[in-house]
């Protein structure tokens, strides 16, 4: 077979043969393809490695783009020398992710083209979706053809023939003077033979598709211009490789012939946009949920922001799924514990002798006192006699005394002259005496004047705040009129008690009178 001598130029379009017309459209009438730089120095020795590199622009069906390279196929009939392969190695599922050596000529001997399918002769090809070995050994980001070393061959020999004969005559037959293994050293000769070695390729044809995991079934051009997959089952990537956020209630799965392994929403009752998966809740809920909710809101707490957080609970006629299914427990700050409270009834944890459901009012047969700590206290048990009857007053000396309260209304207000807001704060018995503390809390209205009960006395200097002592007969205390409670405050304008405590007060002259 003759060769047809043209002459290439990559600086002139018409001349060159780029790597581009590789890929170009197949057409008869205008046969195209790629030539390499010449690469030898001298006949003995291989040109240098040339190299072609695809990039597919994704992955398709090295995970590093390009910066790790996996052999997929050798071609040479010196397996064993060149490459340290066997020749046609037998492919198990021991070793079906490795690259074969085969002799390119036996298996088209009459032909210059060679096709490689990637899961040919692969024991788990019929079970793809299963295995996950030749899931990974097909994909690839781009896809590399290395020219190690040319064969030479009778075309060889003849392009020497030919350029030998034109050598003589164009120096008048000097090559005989030289010899010709003289000639294929020279300078002229080794420039002659660098022009010839080159490697060469009509087409390069690729079959693939887009890796998708199996949730996409094609391929897009995204914003940034690069292949991407049109996800569906809640995945997102450019592989659709990873779960769109929120759904992480189970991690992520390539689809498969039988089932999707679509990614699963987190169940959060509509309280929050966001979560995470937690492999350990999916184990334990025997692979069934694994989605922990974050920053739930509304006042709902859990994984699933299906309950009430502290200080709130639910209210039973709105669902979980409610923005207010979570009501305020309000407990009272004094009366109960904590501000928690049941979160089925609402029911605030009161302290002893509190009642109510926010612990706002003292349980029955408790008094309010003036501590926070116990808001709420029981009554002294009432007196009968404080004396004996022997040294009391006649019962008959005691004068009739109203049995409820005395309230300062409007009209009494103005009808007497003082009014004062007292508070009985303690009480001590001694020899036959009441001794009574009191403070006064506000005075209400003050017209007596000083002269009313002597020159002497300062009656006007009684200020608010004040704590004082006053000491009660046993007549008073026998008739127990007007009767006097400890911690408890007084409103009243009684002029027999006041006036007769006002006496002590202002007067000073009662030998026991603090």
């Amino acid at each position: 077979m003759r060769e047809r001598c043209e002459i290439c130029d990559a600086e002139d379009l018409s001349l060159a043969h780029p790597a581009q017309l590789l890929t170009d459209l197949n057409n008869p009438d205008n046969l195209t393809c790629w030539v390499s730089e010449p690469t030898t120095t001298t006949t003995n020795i291989s040109p240098s490695n040339v190299t072609l590199t695809l990039n597919l622009g994704k992955k398709f069906e090295s995970n590093n783009r390009g910066r790790t390279w996996i052999p997929m196929q050798f071609y040479s009939s010196q397996c064993e020398n060149i490459y340290k392969r066997p020749k046609d190695a037998k492919i198990t599922r021991e070793n079906e992710q490795e690259a074969r050596c085969t002799d390119a000529r036996s298996l088209s001997p009459l032909s210059n083209r060679i096709a490689f399918a990637t899961l040919e002769g692969r024991p788990s090809a019929l079970e793809f979706e299963q295995s996950p070995v030749l899931q990974d050994w097909v994909t690839a980001t781009d896809i590399k053809i290395v020219f190690n070393r040319l064969s030479t061959d009778q075309n060889q020999i003849y392009w020497l023939e030919e350029n030998i004969q034109r050598f003589r005559r164009d120096n008048n037959n000097s090559i005989f003077e030289i010899g010709e293994e003289n000639f294929l050293n020279s300078k002229f000769g080794e420039q002659m033979l660098k022009e010839r070695y080159f490697y060469a390729m009509a087409e390069l044809a690729v079959g693939g598709r887009c890796k998708c995991n199996g949730h996409a079934s094609r391929c897009v051009i995204d914003r940034m211009g690069r292949y991407a997959c049109d996800c569906k089952h809640a995945t997102t990537g450019l592989d659709c490789e990873k779960c769109r956020p929120f759904h992480y209630d189970r991690p992520w799965a390539r689809a498969g012939a039988d089932d999707a392994n679509p990614c699963i929403a987190c169940n959060c009752n509509l309280h929050s946009r966001k979560c995470r998966f937690n492999a350990e809740l999916y184990r334990l809920s025997g692979y069934q949920s694994g989605g922990v909710c974050l920053n739930c809101r509304h006042n709902t707490a859990g994984r699933n922001c299906h309950y009430c957080k502290l200080g709130y609970f639910r209210d039973q006629n709105k669902p979980i799924t409610h923005r207010k299914a979570c009501k305020p427990c309000l407990c009272h700050p004094i009366g109960s514990i904590s501000r928690n409270c049941n979160q089925t009834s609402g029911q605030c944890i009161c302290k002893p002798g509190v009642d109510g459901p926010t612990c706002n009012r003292c349980a029955k047969g408790f008094q309010q006192s003036q501590s926070p700590v116990t808001p709420c206290i029981r009554p002294p048990p009432a007196e009968n006699a404080l004396f004996d009857s022997k040294n009391s007053a006649n019962k008959e000396e005691c004068d009739k005394c109203k049995a409820s309260s005395t309230r300062l209304t409007h009209k009494r207000f103005c009808k007497n002259d003082y009014a004062f807001h007292l508070q009985v704060i303690g009480r001590e018995l001694i020899n036959g005496w009441a001794k009574y503390y009191i403070k006064i809390i506000s005075i209400l209205k003050n017209e007596i004047k000083n002269e009313d009960f002597g020159k002497e006395n300062n009656f006007n200097l009684i200020e608010s705040g004040e704590e004082m002592a006053i000491w009660l007969s046993d007549k008073l205390l026998e008739c127990k009129c007007p009767k006097i409670k400890v911690n408890i405050n007084i409103q009243q304008q009684h002029l027999k008690l006041l006036l007769l405590i006002l006496q002590q007060i202002t007067t000073n002259i009662h030998p026991k009178i603090n």
